[in-house]
């Protein structure tokens, strides 16, 4: 799982059906593998705004 939200990541362009079926092989149904996906491209859009907007940086 933590290579496939580290692909998304850095490209998420690169995220083939090869990387989803690792996960179900790994145990992940589609649902599971839906909510991987939007919990990690969540945080990494909300990582964007803060860095974008300088939160937490003095």
């Amino acid at each position: 799982m933590l290579d496939y939200v580290v692909k998304l990541t850095r490209d998420a362009t690169k995220i083939s059906k090869d990387d989803h079926e690792r996960l179900r092989a790994a145990g992940f149904d589609d649902k599971a593998i839906l909510q991987i996906t939007l919990i990690a491209a969540w945080f990494n859009y909300i990582n964007r705004v803060a860095d974008a907007l300088g939160v937490g940086r003095e």
